[in-house]
């Protein structure tokens, strides 16, 4: 990894702002923090949103870095920043943005020390292993639909790896928890981790996870008997490391 990961769940609650929030802000060092914004015509709005948020925790300045829907992230853009916020959206596009730079930027981050901090379909591309959608597993409806990112089955694909399991958002509020089950059991993940909304899990080079944020984070692991464990932590706790391992 090389680099330290902030992982937030979503949400806008201002309670949670310094919890979410402070410690990513607390490891860059200055205050140049590029947000990228998936573009979908309201790039500028969306992006004025992290901006006010940031500002209210730490006296930073935020850098607008919007990707038109369906354009790649420059990766060049990188250099200069003090941290990169992967901001909120549609999770396939954000992912299909980063596709043609995953090594470059995961060795970008890591050889600037540069800390990331992902929201909602920030944090799940930020896996190896990114769940970026669906609602069906086999055609069995494991989520409300409103929650598939447009996609049918549940997907997983390529991420930046720059953490040591899968993510999935929104886990209390949209009930995204059945799928990081489906897509560990039916992709072969070694881990997942599903977040509440207001919730971070900072993950530090050495691979250790803190839970942050008013919400849990739940980890989904497989069993040796097919079936899966399900433990949900609290702030200030610990998840526990699992070894890394390519899905099926």
């Amino acid at each position: 990894m090389g680099s330290r990961g902030f992982l937030i769940g979503g949400g806008w609650d201002a309670a949670a702002a310094r919890a979410v929030y402070g410690p990513f802000l607390r490891a860059a060092a200055g205050p140049r923090i590029g947000c990228v914004v998936l573009d979908e015509g309201d790039g500028g709005e969306q992006f004025g949103r992290y901006d006010a948020a940031l500002r209210k925790v730490a006296d930073c300045s935020p850098v607008p870095l919007l990707v038109p829907l369906g354009g790649a992230f420059d990766p060049g853009a990188v250099p200069g920043l003090d941290g990169v916020l992967v901001c909120g959206g549609l999770t396939p596009a954000y992912q299909e943005a980063f596709a043609g730079c995953l090594d470059q930027l995961r060795s970008s981050l890591a050889e600037l020390g540069i800390p990331y901090a992902g929201f909602s379909a920030g944090a799940a591309v930020a896996a190896r292993h990114a769940v970026v959608g669906g609602w069906l597993d086999d055609g069995v409806p494991v989520c409300h639909e409103d929650t598939a990112e447009d996609l049918a089955e549940v997907e997983v694909r390529a991420g930046l790896g720059l953490v040591p399991f899968a993510v999935d958002v929104h886990a209390a509020q949209w009930g995204t928890l059945p799928r990081m089950i489906a897509a560990v059991t039916k992709h072969g993940l070694p881990h997942g981790v599903a977040i509440d909304e207001n919730t971070v899990v900072e993950v530090g080079a050495d691979g250790r996870a803190r839970v942050s944020g008013l919400g849990r984070a739940h980890s989904v692991q497989p069993s040796v008997d097919g079936s899966v464990l399900v433990r949900s932590y609290g702030a200030g706790e610990f998840i526990p490391a699992v070894p890394d391992a390519p899905a099926e």
